[in-house]
């Protein structure tokens, strides 16, 4: 399986080879990986005893092979590649002020793979193999589901390699975050393909409300994955915040955010659609405008 994905800069089909490729194939696509090891893998001790390991000063030897295995662009970074004290502290690195400019619109909360669904019943046609998604499920609250059912769904799937803090794509008040509770399966690729539902409403997950004064209540919610230590929510809740703020980070490991935003106040961008209608997932970076 490869992992294809459209550079949205230059319009560039690229391929994309996660750490630990074969691993995650293994995992969820060969039946003894699916059976032996992939309960171990998902379990919270296993993704947390890795993320106390990466806040160890001697985990610092792997910043730099890390950095070269990856291509990773450190002059965007606020400090250089040495100064970091542990791989976390190097993992969820700030940026220089200005390496991510706010567009207009309504902007994308970071770094990664987006993926854009109009209406999240077209999830389902994207997404094939498994039990059916539900919003019920994902959000485990029957009455906020009945008041997204139509909504538009956007998933933004950080890789290792990105830029791993979150921030607001839109003027508005957060709420208090909501955590559920869940187990840490991957959210590569290779993850989805095999079940989409499985990973998104079993997966450790917190979300908040963002309420805007022309964009009604958007629900912006940070995924966990396996070794991704923690989600941390920086930003101070009820209290106004300006896009482009940061909302959060997530420790080691690949992660998601997921964002559901009313149908009729957001036209996400054309591009953005027509490649997900391809199956094909879109480069952005935080800031870059999304929709109208």
């Amino acid at each position: 399986m490869q992992i294809k994905f459209i550079d949205r800069k230059t319009g560039e089909i690229k391929t994309e080879t996660p750490p630990g490729e074969g691993f995650l194939n293994l995992l969820y696509n060969n039946p003894f990986g699916k059976m032996a090891l992939l309960p171990l893998a998902k379990r919270k001790f296993l993704s947390s005893y890795y993320g106390k390991m990466m806040d160890k000063v001697k985990s610092k030897k792997r910043i730099e092979p890390f950095i070269k295995l990856l291509g990773i662009d450190m002059n965007e970074a606020e400090k250089l590649s040495h100064e970091y004290q542990t791989f976390n502290d190097f993992f969820y690195r700030k940026l220089k002020p200005n390496a991510r400019p706010i567009q207009s619109g309504f902007v994308s909360p970071g770094d990664g793979k987006l993926l854009a669904f109009e209406n999240i019943d077209d999830v389902h046609n994207f997404f094939i193999k498994g039990r059916e998604f539900t919003l019920e499920e994902f959000l485990n609250n029957k009455e906020l589901a009945k008041k997204y059912e139509n909504a538009s769904m956007i998933i933004l799937r950080l890789a290792p390699n990105d830029y791993h803090r979150y921030h607001f794509p839109y003027d508005g008040v957060p709420s208090e975050t909501t955590k559920i509770k869940g187990s840490y399966l991957s959210v590569s690729p290779y993850a989805l393909a095999a079940n989409f539902t499985r990973v998104f409403c079993e997966n450790k997950r917190e979300y908040c409300t963002l309420t805007t004064q022309d964009k009604g209540d958007v629900i912006i919610a940070p995924v966990g994955a396996t070794m991704v230590g923690s989600i941390f929510s920086t930003y101070i809740p009820n209290e106004p915040i300006k896009k482009g703020e940061e909302m959060g980070y997530f420790a080691f490991g690949g992660s998601t955010i997921v964002i559901l935003i009313d149908k009729n106040k957001l036209k996400i961008d054309e591009d953005l659609l027509k490649n997900t209608q391809n199956k094909m997932e879109t480069f952005v970076k935080m800031g870059e405008k999304i929709g109208e």
